[in-house]
């Protein structure tokens, strides 16, 4: 299997979805599903009646039929529920999860995975955010289970992972230590999963996906190639020009006359260790340009990671309104992205666009009544008396105090979890009927975005068009290659 020249970027939840990913991967590229809160996108997708019956056409080909029942009879809702309806709640993740939701975050990956290959011989990834590691364990098996090619993680430091994925391909248990605020080097915060707790009669070795690890600076890179539990195939190096979450500037936060943090020379990545390293890596952030594509290969990289121009293309998953009112502000020259040091409850400076109707406007964020159900960006703490609480600064604030934590983290904290729901057209109907807001994360290029569409088009392209556009203009490149490294 060779490396890839572009990886579609995993974006959101379900913006990077099976379609998105399955016509990246058709083209010769690596298409990649976003892993995030796949166990929600599921049930919801279910609730709203599986329009086309993707999700129960899946479901038929998981090995183990009766986890399918039990989700369809939780679950499904033939037609789909009514628009003013509350989606049920999906259980959130604590140390000991229980069954029920192990078995739909292992089929939800699964499904997500199985359809991006259904029908090609492409290569398939999917992405994870190593901050949020509850969920991680019976989501990588689910993706294994069916075939994934690639995981790529980032958003922390996965040195685990590569080990994990050696034992899940022989389904043995596996364990990865939690990150708990207030934990001592005494304490001892893991989470465990055995697979045949869910799969209790296994057939065979599962493929052992290769490890893309995506960093933003040079010694991350070589930590994670030399102390990783196993085997590390590659990087994705990335800016902070990058949509969704960045990692913060190094030293004191500063921030800029617009309110935005100030990223300078120390930010910057040494390529020269990165290549050291004798390792493939692909470098992401405002690259979706053939020049970019270009001087990343002369710089030694295999290729590119693009997420943006792919976010609006027909194929992703963002709710196609969305779509079509961001796509005409880049037309009409007023697209903006405004990277904000405190919407994020991880506190990681994340990306937002500024659109009319979403969480971006602060009238309709200070409008939203404060609630956290679905818990993905929840921090793990310790209480005095030693076992486990959570807490989420995007949560009603008298109770992140009595959490205690600072009331002051939580000014300017956002509900990503419930935006990101909201985004691909799955908001949740709030008591007293109040609808979920969107979102939407773009990286810095989003302007970009407007030259794909054609002069009297329907405002929307193609992910075809964008494959086409970034090797089209470059010698040896087209489309239908997806290998090496031919302009060294």
């Amino acid at each position: 299997m060779k490396e890839p020249i572009l990886i579609q970027g995993g974006m959101g939840a379900a913006v990077s979805n099976w379609r998105l990913a399955r016509a990246v991967s058709t083209e010769g590229q690596l298409g990649v599903v976003s892993g995030t809160a796949l166990d929600c996108v599921l049930a919801r997708r279910l609730q709203a009646g599986d329009p086309g019956g993707h999700m129960r056409r899946a479901l038929e080909h998981f090995p183990l039929p009766d986890v399918v029942a039990e989700i369809m009879a939780r679950y499904y809702v033939p037609g789909g529920k009514g628009q003013a309806e509350p989606f049920k709640p999906v259980s959130m993740f604590k140390l000991a999860p229980d069954e029920g939701l192990l078995k739909l975050t292992v089929a939800a990956n699964f499904v997500e995975v199985y359809l991006a290959k259904e029908g090609h011989d492409g290569v398939v990834g999917i992405n994870y955010l190593e901050k949020i590691q509850m969920p991680t364990l019976p989501s990588l098996y689910g993706a294994m289970l069916a075939g994934v090619d690639y995981v790529l993680m980032g958003a922390g430091i996965p040195r685990a992972i590569p080990g994990i994925l050696d034992r899940l391909s022989a389904h043995e248990p596996v364990s990865m230590k939690i990150y708990v605020e207030g934990a001592t080097a005494e304490d001892d915060y893991e989470m465990h999963f055995d697979p045949r707790r869910i799969n209790p009669r296994p057939e065979g070795l599962l493929k052992r996906p290769r490890f893309v690890a995506i960093v933003s600076s040079s010694v991350l890179a070589a930590t994670l190639a030399k102390k990783s539990t196993g085997r590390v195939d590659g990087f994705v190096v990335e800016n902070a020009t990058a949509g969704g979450h960045n990692a913060p500037p190094r030293g004191a936060l500063k921030l800029d006359e617009n309110g935005e943090p100030v990223y300078g020379p120390r930010d910057e990545v040494d390529l020269g260790e990165v290549i050291k390293l004798g390792l493939p890596f692909w470098l992401a952030g405002s690259y979706a340009d053939p020049h970019m594509l270009r001087e990343a290969i002369e710089q030694g990289a295999r290729g590119i990671q693009v997420g943006t121009v792919f976010a609006y293309c027909r194929e992703s998953g963002l709710d196609d309104s969305v779509k079509r009112q961001v796509i005409e502000k880049a037309v009409a020259g007023r697209a903006a992205v405004f990277t904000d040091p405190l919407a994020s409850p991880t506190g990681f400076p994340f990306k937002v666009v500024e659109l009319e109707g979403s969480l971006s406007e602060k009238e309709l964020y200070d409008s939203r009544p404060r609630v956290c159900d679905l818990g993905y960006l929840r921090s793990a703490y310790k209480r005095e008396d030693g076992t486990l609480g959570f807490r989420c600064p995007g949560e009603p604030v008298d109770a992140y105090v009595r959490k205690g934590g600072n009331s002051e983290d939580t000014i300017g904290r956002k509900c990503l979890c419930n935006g990101l729901m909201a985004n691909i057209g799955f908001p949740q109907m709030q008591k007293a009927g109040y609808e979920e807001k969107t979102l939407i994360t773009s990286g810095n290029d989003l302007p970009r975005i407007a030259c794909f569409v054609k002069d009297g088009g329907d405002m929307s392209y193609s992910a075809a068009d964008v494959i086409n556009y970034l090797l089209g203009a470059v010698p040896a490149l087209t489309s239908k290659t997806g290998v090496g490294n031919p302009v060294a």
